[in-house]
């Protein structure tokens, strides 16, 4: 299938024109209550499949596409941080929806609504259980049930993320960029200019929260999450050579739940162009895996939970009282949390205080093109 342009810059995913989404990093909620937005704990890397020919597994080349370290039940949340211009953008865990719990077919509906809105959605932390929340995403390997898609559809044969962006139809965008452009330009400016490039999320070293950047706490400790089982690579050194093997595949099951909303559109679907302006499939691969393939290695897992609510650091409240939530997918509501599947999390948590949870509310294109393919 051929659609536009998908790149990476640093670690964010530019998907079209002006679509950046990025992974992150944070702490796995508890399986029972709702809770506060949990904090970002630093940007995933991403790497692109088609730079490791001689190491990823046929299979991923085929699919093109991107892909991210992740450890054994780690939560991500995606942030569409420095998205300006509206676009619908379909999230798949395993090609089926995280919006409406219907299984992935590339193109938007209303009944059930299969995408959110950018950048009315500021972040999307987990699958769509309505009445306000959702539930974590939270990394699972296929074949034991545990994802979302092989509840929704008896099979796990796909795994990753997909992530698809449609632009408004061309008369609606030129509209937009005049309504846009009168409200925020300077007497004498231009009609119309592409935002500029969005700064990375916080510092290096440092956690980059929803409300900016956040100090570490302590040095990460495994906090329940298995540790890397290889050692860290040497400076420069040079994946693994061979044969690539079948690599573990790693899906997206669902954690504790949340409070966040899922925004329902406002906008006719007749707003938005009926094809796609890119597409990206991303492939989730473990921590060894990472280092055979690409020879770098993962990230350490993220400091333990308790750790972080006792050094007294910020969890989020997000209200945005202009926009409507959508109603919970009945699919997506059956979904069972991945502790039914691979046992009980010990994790030790400690519940953040009051004080703890902070209100939010109310260029030339960087980087080598991304390779799609078929899936």
């Amino acid at each position: 299938m051929e659609t536009g342009s998908v790149r990476i810059d640093k670690n964010a995913l530019l998907l079209g024109e002006g679509v950046q989404i990025r992974f992150i990093r944070t702490l796995r909620l508890p399986e029972s209550g709702t809770h506060a937005l949990p904090p970002g704990l630093g940007e995933f890397p991403l790497r692109r499949v088609e730079d490791y020919p001689d190491t990823v597994p046929p299979e991923w080349l085929a699919k093109g596409g991107v892909m991210l370290p992740v450890y054994l039940r780690e939560a991500m949340w995606l942030s569409f941080a420095g998205t300006r211009e509206p676009a619908a953008l379909q999230v798949g865990v395993g090609k089926v929806c995280a919006v409406s719990g219907e299984r992935w077919t590339g193109r938007l509906a209303r009944g059930p609504q299969n995408y959110v809105v950018l950048p009315r959605q500021p972040w999307l932390d987990g699958i769509n259980s309505g009445d306000g929340t959702v539930r974590q995403f939270v990394a699972v390997p296929l074949g034991l049930g545990a994802t979302v898609e092989g509840q929704v559809t008896g099979q796990e044969t796909t795994g990753g993320v997909q992530l698809q962006a449609f632009p408004l139809a061309p008369a609606v965008l030129e509209e937009w960029r005049r309504a846009d452009s009168a409200r925020t330009r300077p007497p004498g400016s231009p009609q119309w200019a592409p935002p500029p490039p969005t700064p990375p999320t916080g510092p290096a070293g440092g956690f980059a929260g929803f409300g900016g950047p956040v100090p570490m706490p302590m040095a990460a400790a495994p906090g329940g999450i298995p540790a890397p089982a290889v050692a860290p690579a040497a400076p420069g050194a040079a994946p693994t050579r061979g044969a690539p093997p079948a690599a573990p595949a790693m899906g997206l099951g669902v954690g504790g739940s949340m409070r966040q909303e899922v925004y329902r559109d406002d906008r006719p679907l007749s707003a938005w162009a009926e094809e796609p302006a890119a597409r990206v499939f991303v492939h989730l691969v473990t921590p060894p895996e990472w280092r055979r393939i690409t020879g770098e290695a993962a990230p350490p897992s993220p400091v333990d939970r308790a750790a972080y609510t006792r050094a007294g650091l910020p969890w989020f409240d997000y209200y945005d009282e202009s926009a409507a939530d959508l109603a919970p997918s009945a699919t997506l509501a059956g979904v069972k949390p991945v502790g039914e599947w691979i046992g009980d999390d010990h994790t030790p948590w400690a519940e953040p205080e009051p004080a703890q949870v902070k209100p939010l509310g109310n260029a030339p294109r960087p980087g080598k093109p991304v390779q799609d393919g078929n899936w």
